[in-house]
């Protein structure tokens, strides 16, 4: 028997939703009959699209609480109702921890961790309203060290700390649950990771052999905000393929037909 999620009906808001991992998620709660609403700094050139109907978007900066509180008063206006809310916005350029001024850091925090509060804490009376759920996206990066990009990984790590805890303040209303991804093969993934050798030697440290698609994370999504996971709240979902092989298998004898080749 199949299992099939139906979200019409269901308004969606998607922070940062217009490129990558983002996109695929906006394109996975459409594709399940959502009406979806997505933001952003700069008004991406085509919309994310699925089941015959487009995302709306709405200009914001979420490291702004303001403008955040804007936005969400905005969808509300229009739409009358905020079923989900997930926390997507984030990312963080590569370079080491010293070299990064108090401006920077600062932005990083605002970026990966704030800005989710900021999103939560203004969407909290319509969730509340609607039964409905949160979903914070956060990284590996939060649970492992995460040279060169010290900050994002410690801004998640903060994150997920704030699933937790909101899961138990806002029980039995509103579920509040995390997606933790791994690496992603979005449009910027080769650019990140090397050329096409560098690439695959990056996907095969995943023990599935390659990196996540992005309408992946939107599926961990669509779970979570469904009524397949009624019961789900304070949890995070590693969506890693497996994570990463343990370095001392490289150098363990008859590791051979384990390690890939």
């Amino acid at each position: 028997m199949g299992v099939s999620i139906d979200f019409t009906g269901r308004v969606v808001a998607v922070t940062g939703g217009a490129r990558g991992v983002g996109r695929g998620i906006a394109e996975s709660f459409l594709e399940a009959g959502a009406t979806v609403e997505i933001c952003g700094r700069t008004t991406p050139d085509a919309l994310p699209s699925g089941g015959g109907a487009e995302a709306t978007f709405g200009s914001a900066d979420v490291r702004d609480p303001d403008q955040v509180d804007a936005w969400i008063q905005d969808i509300l206006s229009r739409r009358g109702r905020l079923d989900v809310l997930v926390n997507n916005a984030g990312g963080s350029p590569f370079g080491r921890f010293e070299a990064g001024s108090p401006r920077y850091l600062r932005a990083i925090t605002e970026l990966n961790f704030l800005s989710a509060a900021f999103a939560a804490r203004s969407a909290l009376p319509a969730l509340r309203d609607a039964q409905g759920s949160v979903i914070n996206i956060t990284s590996i990066s939060a649970r492992r060290p995460s040279p060169g990009t010290a900050v994002y990984g410690a801004a998640k790590a903060a994150l997920e700390s704030l699933t937790a805890s909101l899961a138990v303040e806002w029980a039995p209303d509103v579920r509040v649950n995390a997606v933790s991804c791994g690496l992603v093969a979005t449009e910027a993934a080769v650019d990140h990771y090397g050329d096409a050798s560098q690439y695959a030697a990056v996907a095969r440290t995943i023990p599935r052999g390659r990196l996540a698609e992005p309408a992946e994370i939107g599926a961990a999504c669509l779970m979570l905000a469904s009524p397949l996971s009624a019961h789900v709240t304070g949890a995070v979902l590693d969506v890693d393929g497996g994570g990463e092989w343990p370095a001392f298998l490289a150098h363990t004898p008859n590791a051979g037909d384990i390690l890939p080749a």
